[in-house]
């Protein structure tokens, strides 16, 4: 299928799930409907490769998607996100081929994977983890706390992340292992608890949970080993993070092309001073102000998505997609923003669908990588050097020299 008719097909489902989006919301539901909708129109696991039942797309034709199903539902938009880039997209890139034939059909029929990096105390500062995996025979046994679990509690995948510690009691570095639980199908994962629920001002219907790992049990085949080891293989396996990125702006991105549209049908049709909006010329600068962002973050967001990294890497590069998504994500904000503005008081209230996209919005420049974080990313890069956040990090570098 091309790109085309992957964007035709979203579009269609947009329309629908468009009236919809409002439930979800208040209800803080999960949109089962939808996520069957897109299994069935073969936009779950679009790019996982075909030899493992996948539609083999690019993350091109997945931004494509992306966009036009937020511009209805952000909620559903983030699950084509997770279900084509970031988790899957690693155990694609970088599992086993008994790892990649597991996990594809879960997702091709509708499963959202789990990343689970986060912690209570290191977010942004993912190497500073706590949970361990400790080698047990043929085993590896995970103990500690997950926190910002997206889709904690539906998902059945699981992507855990964890500091691998040998039978000897040595660190080796930090691993990911593949988990499942799948209540329907009788698959308990004994060790695995929700612990709780946040309850989030936006994106309402998407579980962000607190996950609790007790002694729970890893079969040595489902721990993801990369070639260069556990302590290079990290760095490769957070890559995938570089698609997710560009996925999460593209979501950012969508909102604010979705409030631009609705920005401009109302100042088409409501008047003021016997005028329609449209002709008042504060408005109008408004409005080319929040085309340009679009349009801007658009294509900083498409030459991410057909970019790769240094060695032919399969995912984005990281250049590209830090600034793309730290760029989206704020510029949407401001975009929304003007969007509810040009609304007034109908903007701010649930009649319309700007105060549910402004607050769905708002999360992006935090989830997947700051816009600060992203910042210090791309100057480091520019800059030619190791840019560490740790108060003694500047002093070790400069003492390297």
């Amino acid at each position: 299928m091309d790109s085309k008719s992957y964007q035709a097909i979203a579009r269609e489902l947009a329309r629908d799930f468009a009236p919809r989006a409002a439930e979800w919301d208040q209800t803080r539901d999960y949109c089962w409907k939808n996520v069957g909708e897109l299994a069935d129109a073969g936009l779950m696991g679009m790019t996982i490769p075909t030899a493992y039942g996948g539609g083999g797309a690019s993350f091109y034709d997945a931004v494509l998607v992306i966009e036009e199903i937020a511009k209805a539902c952000t909620l559903s938009a983030r699950i084509v996100v997770e279900a084509n880039m970031g988790g899957i997209s690693a155990i694609m890139a970088f599992g086993s081929e008994d790892q990649k034939a597991f996990c594809a059909p879960y997702v091709l029929a509708g499963d959202k994977p789990a990343i689970c990096i986060s912690e209570p105390e290191a977010g942004s500062a993912a190497t500073e983890m706590t949970t361990t995996a400790r080698k047990a025979g043929n085993k590896y046994i995970i103990n500690g706390c997950k926190h910002w679990i997206t889709g904690g509690g539906v998902s059945k995948l699981h992507l855990i992340f964890a500091r691998v510690i040998d039978e000897d009691g040595k660190e080796l570095g930090i691993g990911g292992f593949i988990a499942l639980r799948d209540p329907d199908a009788g698959i308990e994962l004994k060790g695995l608890r929700v612990v709780r629920r946040e309850r989030t001002m936006g994106l309402c219907g998407m579980p962000e949970t607190e996950l609790a790992f007790e002694d729970l049990e890893i079969d040595e085949e489902f721990a993801v080993i990369l070639p260069s080891g556990y302590r290079r293989g990290f760095a490769d396996l957070m890559n995938a993070y570089n698609s997710q990125r560009v996925g999460a702006g593209t979501i950012a991105m969508g909102i604010a092309a979705g409030a631009l549209e609705h920005a401009k049908r109302y100042m088409l049709e409501r008047e003021q001073f016997h005028r329609p909006l449209a002709e008042f010329q504060g408005l109008q600068w408004m409005l080319a102000d929040m085309d340009a962002g679009v349009h801007a973050s658009r294509l900083m967001l498409h030459d991410a998505a057909k970019s790769r990294g240094p060695n032919n890497s399969p995912f984005p590069d990281i250049m590209y997609a830090a600034r793309a998504k730290f760029y989206a994500t704020e510029t949407a904000i401001d975009v929304v923003n003007d969007a509810l503005q040009i609304f007034g008081a109908r903007g701010y209230a649930d009649q319309e669908p700007l105060e549910r996209m402004y607050r769905d919005v708002r999360m992006f420049t935090i989830g997947g990588g700051t816009a600060q974080i992203l910042r210090t990313q791309v100057a480091g890069k520019l800059l030619g050097i190791k840019t560490p956040q740790t108060r003694d990090g500047y002093s070790r570098l400069a003492n390297s020299h």
